[in-house]
């Protein structure tokens, strides 16, 4: 059960904010040193993206302090991104743990 939500999460990210995504791996994948700096923009088109999103809100809103520390370690971590694992870790249990009851998990269609 507990899965889904974090599943259901990354699938509507993926779903609806793919393009953004697949640029903002590849971006980051090119660039390992640099990727902060180079990558800032298409970060901000992902989160543009996801943003728009009820689920993806609601798991931001409820799991802003572990996705804020998160953010942190990658900037005080540019060239080790690795070294924030356990952030990821507990940012995604977190939001594992997000009652998405009252959230419609219908897809919502993105203004074009």
């Amino acid at each position: 059960m507990l899965k889904g939500n974090m599943q259901a999460a990354m699938d509507i990210t993926a779903k609806y904010c793919h393009k953004e995504m697949e640029a903002y791996g590849s971006c980051v994948a090119s660039n390992p040193s640099t990727w902060q700096h180079k990558c800032h923009e298409l970060k901000m088109k992902v989160a543009q993206c996801t943003s728009s999103h009820p689920v993806i809100q609601k798991i931001r809103q409820d799991c802003s302090k572990e996705f804020m520390e998160f953010e942190q370690c990658l900037r005080e971590n540019q060239g080790q991104p690795s070294s924030c694992s356990p952030h990821v870790a507990r940012f995604l249990g977190c939001a594992e743990t997000v009652d998405l009851s009252e959230v419609a998990t219908n897809p919502v269609p993105q203004p074009s």
